[in-house]
């Protein structure tokens, strides 16, 4: 069985196009939150599970699920927030373990996702990725991206883990600054994971 190896970062991180190189090359990539928006949608036993805990304003007359009225919701009362995600992490687990076990064949599998523990840390993970950025670079990107203002930037990610925090559970270090190589990080990465050459690693501060 090929290994499963976990890549997380905060918004602006610029994880997503990381992802993209190692898919380019012929790496499979599980995307946690694009699953999870999927499965909350499609799947009928988590669907209904949703609509009992929230009603059925949780989701609009032609299926879709009405995320900004339950993001409304939800602000501000955590325990609801916190019964809404019990029911949504399972199913993204069991998801996410079906799909592995479907690509096992594969030397290694890439598992994306905002939020991660160590690796072993009660998840499939044999090795996690931390991809860091500048700040000011995260919220310039996300500015362009998505239009939104530098105080709702800032306000994002001052709900996100620190980068600080992030980093103590790297087994290895991407950094997306716009000065070191994304490529050749991406690369040495990708071949130090076949077991073919060596990688920036945790701890490493030659950039």
């Amino acid at each position: 069985m090929g290994k499963v190896i976990g890549i997380t970062g905060g918004i602006g991180s610029g994880k997503s196009i990381i992802c993209k190189i190692f898919s380019i090359l012929g790496v499979p990539i599980y995307e946690a939150d694009t699953r999870a928006k999927w499965l909350i949608t499609n799947n009928v036993s988590l669907k209904a599970s949703i609509v009992q805990l929230l009603g059925e304003n949780a989701y609009k007359s032609n299926g879709d699920y009405h995320r900004e009225w339950v993001a409304s919701e939800v602000f501000n009362k955590p325990d609801l927030l916190l019964q809404l995600n019990a029911l949504v992490h399972p199913a993204v687990h069991q998801d996410a373990r079906e799909w592995i076990a479907n690509n096992q064949h594969y030397p290694f599998v890439l598992y994306e996702a905002a939020l991660m523990k160590a690796a072993g840390n009660g998840n499939v993970f044999d090795k996690v990725i931390v991809v860091t950025c500048p700040l000011s670079l995260r919220i310039e990107r996300v500015k362009q991206r998505d239009k939104r203002s530098v105080e709702e930037i800032e306000a994002i990610i001052a709900r996100q883990l620190p980068d600080e925090e992030r980093l103590k559970i790297a087994d290895f270090i991407i950094y997306n600054d716009e000065k070191t190589s994304l490529i050749e990080q991406v690369l040495a990465l990708y071949y130090q994971l076949l077991g073919k050459t060596s990688c920036i690693k945790k701890g490493n501060s030659d950039k």
